[in-house]
């Protein structure tokens, strides 16, 4: 019964995810941090598939996770797969009304931070970086949210070198209420 709850979990968190991106962030080329800000970046100036560049960028680290960390790819391999395939099965969505670039930040940080507050209290993510993270965490001792926020600002910073100052503006707003409703999801009740 546990499995199962946890794949509805991974499924309704990864349409979280992929109404959050598609119609929240791509209209304004807004980015999440990590290895979906680098699939944003890669698809706003090449016009590559956001979930699949997410599972190529996630490779590298998922193979050091076979090796060194099987419980970590485990618990995240499928939600990095249904993540995927949901954020480029939503991409033809697009908003009926036009909202302000802010709103959408904050309402793509919403719906984002929900899907992976979800997908996290049932032991499973994305991957990315947050599994990179953890396992500098692992070998540094240094806190894993830490590292993730310093992984996520390069990201940003990067994106909005490249894109625009608007990009970057936008970028941190949804990635501070990512965090806090992740935060917020997450919390032992």
């Amino acid at each position: 019964m546990y499995f199962l709850k946890k794949s509805i979990v991974i499924v309704i968190g990864s349409i979280f995810l992929a109404i959050g991106i598609n119609l929240f962030l791509t209209p304004f080329e807004i980015l999440d941090g990590g290895i979906v800000g680098l699939a944003l970046i890669a698809h706003y100036i090449f016009n590559m598939k956001i979930g699949l560049m997410i599972i190529i960028f996630s490779a590298p680290i998922f193979v050091l996770a076979w090796f060194k960390y099987r419980f970590y790819f485990y618990n995240s391999l499928h939600g990095l797969l249904i993540s995927s395939v949901m954020i480029d099965f939503f991409k033809p969505i697009r908003s009926p009304v036009h909202i302000d670039g802010v709103f959408s930040a904050i309402l793509g940080g919403i719906f984002i931070g929900n899907g992976i507050g979800l997908m996290l209290r049932y032991k499973t993510s994305t991957g990315g970086t947050d599994l990179l993270a953890q396992f500098i965490s692992d070998k540094t001792g240094i806190n894993v949210g830490i590292l993730i926020f310093f992984i996520d600002s390069i990201v940003i910073v990067l994106g909005g070198l490249l894109l625009s100052s608007s990009t970057l503006l936008l970028s941190i707003i949804t990635i501070l209420v990512v965090g806090i409703t992740t935060s917020l999801i997450t919390r032992k009740s």
